[in-house]
Formats: C-alpha cells, structure tokens, sequence
C-alpha cells in the first residue's frame, strides 16, 4: 500500500466516522473536518459508490432545499458479534449503521475445547446469515469476547482459568478459510465496558467490573479499550485482599479477591453453612428470597471489592464505574457498601464526580460491545482497506 493510499483511507476513514457518530451532511463533514466543499463532495461521492454510505431522507431547514442526509450503509455489508461464555454463545448480525437483523443463544460447554466450540459456533453464524438474507461473502468482520485473557493484536487465547484446552490457541485461524473478513478476539469484559461506554454519553473515562463466577474489569478511555501491553489490563480478580491469606485462589496465590467476593466464592461460603449454592445464580436466588446469611455475605464481598475499586478510582481517576455480572443485579445490597468503601479509602479529588451504578445493558453490553469494535475497525484507516475491497469484490 502507497503513502498516499494510506492519506486516502485514513480521510475516507475520518469521514465514515464523523457520519457514524451522527455528522449527517456535507456541509457539517466540511466544517468538521476544515476540508473544501468539493473536496468532501469527491470523498463522499466515492464512499457512496463503495457502498459504505448512503444518502436519503430529508432533514428541515428554514430555507432552501432541504439537504440529504448520509448515514452507513448495509444493503451488502454486516457484521458479526460475538459474546461466547462459559456455558453459551450469543451471535448477533447487524449492518454497519448499528440495526440487529437477527441473534439467537446457543448451549454450549467452553471446556468442550476450541475446534468443537467453534464449529458450532460456524454453524450458528451460518444459519444466522441466512435468517438475515445475507451471504458469508457479506461479512466485513466478525468480533468475539471470550471468558479468558487474550492478546488481542493475534486473537490468541492465553493460559485462561476455565476455558480447558484453549491456551495459546488463535481463534482467527479456525476462520481464515471460511469468511473473507478479519476476525477480532477480546476478553469479554472488555467487549461488555465498550457495549456501555456507547450508552453514556456522559462517561469518558469508564470502568466496567464484572461480578459473576469471577470477577474482571474493563478499562475504556475516549472510546478506545485499554488492554496493556499484552492484554492483561484489568485482570482485578488477582489483586490481594489484606486478611485472607488463608483463601487459596485456582490462580495458586492466597487472598486474590476472586476467592473471597465473586459469586463462586460466596456460594461456596453458603455452601459450608448448608446452603443450596452450587453457582452465582444460586446466591441471586436466595438473596431475592431473603436468606439473611447470603445477604451478609454478598455485604462483605461488596466491601472487599470495595476495597480494590477504590484503589482503582486512585490510579485511573474514572468518571463512571459499571458494575456488571449475576452479582451485580444484587444492586440494591452491593452498591451502598463498594460506594461507602470508595468514598472512605480513594481521595475527594478523584470521587467528587464519579459515578457509581448498575449496567444499562444486563446479558446485552458483551454482544453490544463485540458489534461496536467491529464497526470500529471497518472504520479504521485500516478497516476502510479491507472494507473498500470488500465491496470491490
């Protein structure tokens, strides 16, 4: 690729993305971008053609002919997003303007091991397509969230705690030959703080803590996620909580906050006091009906966590905090005391303004993520490559 092809794909990319995040005419492309009227008019006019954007509809104005409106296309172009959990695997079609055309959850056992899951998973995305009326050859990118660490510049699984056999496997490669799309792999709590970083407006500087089976945390900033240097951001399960040296974590450290405040931790304390709590779920349940045990323990596990969320607020300075998981819809009975925990031990300068709350989305912000990163990528400089020869094709 010349020098100038990358000049071009990075202004037809600034152009998808302004139209995108809701700049819908040629004349508010060329205030925002500085570039001439004519100029933007080439630049659109060759989108158009691409079939990335069109131009319908009328908006009103006070005088003159009211202008067209642009917005992303997707007559020959969708995405394909992804959130496979332990025990499931959600699929969703959507054109690139953001309409779910179809989505369906399937059973699944992650321990079953990659080539087992993903033909099945194939499988899913092919009937999907066809429900939606598309073609594989329709697909500009497929985006995933796994339940386990990955190193996201390959798609590769890494040493994950419960998805058996998966380590070091590239999950792209099971799809090189079977889709003409590239294929984005991310640890799911990453792709659930993204799916609620586009529904708060507001936030900037967003943490999303998952509190389920374990617990993780993803980290978005300007809209881009946070993973580190190799992808191991927001691994917040393993941080030490002071006085529980004595609780082994499946990591193979003592005191991980995992051990002591996830949703496996407190059903297994339910369960040594001859409690009905094999999973997470089962600690929701008896909550709901009121067992006064399970309460107090999803009290402490919420001032634990409280404990590591208000370091977090010291080193990241987030405007928003998420909570998400099974846990999480324990609102009532977690928030007062990681809010109290907070505000007790993080300094006023960086609790003044944040924001502390329950998920928008529930069991919809991974999938709503995995769709969001797809379509940010095909509107990448390098996306654009991929998603103008798509359409050449």
């Amino acid at each position: 690729m010349t020098a100038a092809s990358d000049r071009q794909l990075a202004a037809l990319s600034e152009l998808a993305g302004l139209v995108a995040a809701g700049t819908t005419r040629r004349s508010q492309l060329a205030t925002a971008t500085g570039l001439s009227r004519a100029a933007v008019a080439q630049r659109v006019d060759l989108l158009i053609a691409k079939g990335v954007l069109v131009e319908t509809g009328t908006v009103a104005t006070d005088r003159g002919r009211p202008p067209l409106t642009l917005q992303l296309a997707s007559a020959g172009a969708v995405v394909c997003a992804v959130d496979l959990g332990a025990t499931h695997s959600t699929v969703a079609v959507a054109e690139l303007g953001g309409t779910v055309l179809v989505e369906a959850t399937d059973e699944l056992d992650i321990n079953d091991g990659p080539e087992a899951v993903l033909s099945g998973l194939h499988r899913q995305l092919g009937r999907l397509l066809a429900a939606a009326g598309h073609p594989a050859a329709h697909v500009r990118a497929i985006s995933i969230g796994v339940p386990g660490p990955v190193e996201a510049s390959t798609g590769t699984v890494v040493r994950p705690p419960i998805m058996r056999g998966w380590d070091g496997y590239r999950v792209p490669g099971f799809f090189a030959d079977r889709y003409p799309a590239p294929v984005l792999v991310d640890n799911d709590v990453n792709m659930m703080a993204l799916g609620e970083y586009g529904h708060r407006p507001a936030a900037d500087h967003l943490l999303y803590v998952k509190v389920g089976t374990g617990i993780g945390c993803g980290i978005v900033s300007g809209g881009v996620v946070h993973r580190g240097a190799t992808g191991a951001a927001g691994d917040i399960g393993h941080i030490r909580v002071p006085g529980q040296d004595d609780v082994l974590c499946h990591c193979g450290n003592t005191g991980c906050v995992e051990a002591v405040a996830s949703g496996a931790a407190i059903a297994a304390t339910l369960r040594e006091a001859g409690l009905p709590a094999e999973h997470a779920a089962d600690v929701v349940r008896l909550v709901a009906e009121g067992d006064p045990l399970a309460r107090r323990q999803v009290r402490l596990a919420a001032q634990r966590l409280g404990d590591v969320i208000a370091s977090l607020v010291s080193f990241y300075n987030p405007d928003t905090i998420v909570l998400g998981g099974s846990i999480a819809s324990l609102h009532d009975d977690l928030l007062a005391d990681i809010r109290a925990a907070v505000y007790r031990r993080a300094l006023p300068l960086a609790t003044r303004t944040v924001a502390i709350e329950t998920t928008l989305l529930g069991r919809r912000a991974g999938i709503e993520g995995a769709r969001r990163l797809a379509v940010a990528h095909l509107l990448s400089p390098e996306g654009m490559g991929h998603l103008l020869a798509g359409a050449s094709a």
